[in-house]
C-alpha cells in the first residue's frame, strides 16, 4: 500500500512523544514493503526548539538514527494535495495538525478512493472538548484513538462516524534490553509538563530519592529553575534533553525507573499510560508507577511493574529495588515478555491494517 502520514514532526522528539510511536510504526510499515510518505509542517514548534538547542538542523541526526525513514516539510498554503495523495491507499492525520489542513483533507477525501483516518494521541478530547470539537472531520473514515476513553468521546459526541482504540507501543528495534555499567540507582525520563504533575514528581520522585539518598538522573525539557533546584536538593542530577533513540542505553545504566503520568491522564483518562511505560518495559528496566488505573488491562500489576499508592510506598518500592537483584530481574523479564507478546509497533501495524481491511470490506459490502 501507499500510506501518507501528516504529523507535527517525525524528525523532532523535543517535547513531542508522538514522534516515538510514529517512527516505530513507519519503520514497521517500510520493513513490510509498504510505501510510506511522511509530511510535517515547516517551522513546527518541536523541530524549531530542537534546532535551537542543537544549533543545527536536526535532519542529519534523524537520518543517521533512522535510515529507513524520511519526512518532508510542507507549507500549508502551497500544499498540493492532488500531487501528495496521488495513488494513496491510506492517509493518517495526527491531531497536532493545523485545523485548516484537517478540513482540507476531509474535503479532498470526498470522491477519492483512499481511506482517511484522524489519529488522536493526546488528552485534549477529554480536557479541552470545545477545542477538539472545532476539528471538522467531515469526509474522514474514522479516528484512531490511543485509548478507549478517547475513542468513546469521539463516538458519544458524534465527532466521527467510527473510532478504534489504537494504543501506543514500543519500537523493539530500538527499545530492547542492553548491557551497560551501572551509573546510578534511579533514572526518570520525562518533560516538565506545564505544571500537570509538579506535585506528583515531588511526592513520587524527588522526595523519596532524597530520603533514600539515591543517585540518579533526570532527563527532559522545559524544567523551570525552581524544578532544577528541587532536583538538586533531592540528590539527583538534571541532565536536560535526551534523544529518544539513546534512551535504552540510559535505562541499561540505572537500576530502575519511575512512571508518573500527568494529572489529566491519571484522573480522567483511565487505561491510557502514554508511551514511556511501553518503552521502559521493552528495555527490561524495573518500573514503579505512581497511581493510574490500567482499566484496559495492558500490563500485569505486580508482575510487569509495581505501583505505589503514595510517596511512602514509593520509597519502600525504591528501597526494595536497590537491594533485591532477584526482584529487579523478575520485573525486567516480565516486562519484556509482555511488550513482545502484546505491545510492539508490529502489533499496532497489524491493528492498523485490520482497520483498513475493515473499511475496504464495508465498502465492498455496501
Amino acid at each position: 500500500m501507499r500510506i501518507v502520514v501528516f504529523c507535527h514532526s517525525l524528525v523532532s522528539d523535543w517535547n513531542h512523544g508522538n514522534a516515538h510511536f510514529l517512527r516505530g510504526v513507519c519503520a514497521e510499515l517500510v520493513e513490510r514493503g509498504h510505501e510510506v510518505r511522511v509530511l510535517e509542517p515547516r517551522g513546527g514548534w518541536s523541530r524549531k526548539n530542537l534546532e535551537r538547542e542543537l544549533r543545527r538542523d536536526p535532519a542529519g541526526d534523524f537520518a543517521a538514527a533512522f535510515p529507513t525513514l524520511e519526512s518532508v516539510e510542507y507549507v500549508l498554503d502551497s500544499l498540493d494535495l492532488d500531487r501528495v495523495l496521488d495513488h494513496a491507499d491510506l492517509v493518517i492525520v495526527h491531531e497536532w495538525s493545523d485545523r485548516a489542513l484537517v478540513r482540507r483533507l476531509g474535503r479532498h477525501r470526498q470522491g477519492a478512493s483512499y481511506r482517511l483516518l484522524f489519529h488522536d494521541s493526546h488528552h485534549r478530547a477529554a480536557t479541552a472538548p470545545r477545542e477538539m470539537a472545532r476539528f471538522d472531520l467531515t469526509g474522514y473514515d474514522g479516528v484512531l484513538a490511543f485509548g478507549g476513553v478517547i475513542r468513546d468521546i469521539y463516538l458519544e459526541r458524534g465527532w466521527a462516524p467510527r473510532a478504534w482504540t489504537w494504543h501506543e507501543a514500543a519500537d523493539v528495534r530500538t527499545f530492547t534490553p542492553l548491557d551497560a555499567p551501572t551509573e546510578g540507582d534511579l533514572v526518570w525520563i520525562g518533560n516538565w509538563g506545564d505544571g500537570e504533575r509538579t506535585r506528583e514528581l515531588r511526592e513520587f520522585v524527588f522526595d523519596p530519592a532524597r530520603r533514600l539518598r539515591l543517585s540518579g538522573s533526570i532527563h527532559g525539557v522545559r524544567y523551570p529553575r525552581r524544578a532544577r533546584i528541587r532536583i538538586r536538593m533531592s540528590g539527583l542530577r538534571y541532565r536536560g534533553r535526551i534523544a529518544n533513540h539513546v534512551v535504552p542505553r540510559t535505562f541499561a545504566s540505572h537500576l530502575f525507573t519511575v512512571h508518573v503520568p500527568r494529572r489529566p491522564y491519571a484522573e480522567r483518562l483511565r487505561g491510557i499510560p502514554t508511551i514511556r511505560p511501553f518503552e521502559a518495559l521493552a528495555c527490561g528496566i524495573p518500573l514503579v508507577c505512581s497511581p493510574w488505573d490500567d482499566a484496559e488491562g495492558l500490563f500485569r500489576r505486580g508482575v510487569d511493574h509495581l505501583v505505589a499508592r503514595d510517596g511512602r510506598e514509593m520509597e519502600e518500592h525504591m528501597r526494595e529495588l536497590v537491594a533485591d537483584d532477584d526482584l529487579r530481574r523478575s520485573l525486567g523479564d516480565a516486562g519484556v515478555e509482555t511488550i513482545r507478546e502484546r505491545h510492539t509497533c508490529a502489533h499496532r501495524v497489524d491493528a492498523l491494517l485490520a482497520v483498513h481491511a475493515e473499511l475496504e470490506s464495508n465498502e465492498v459490502a455496501a
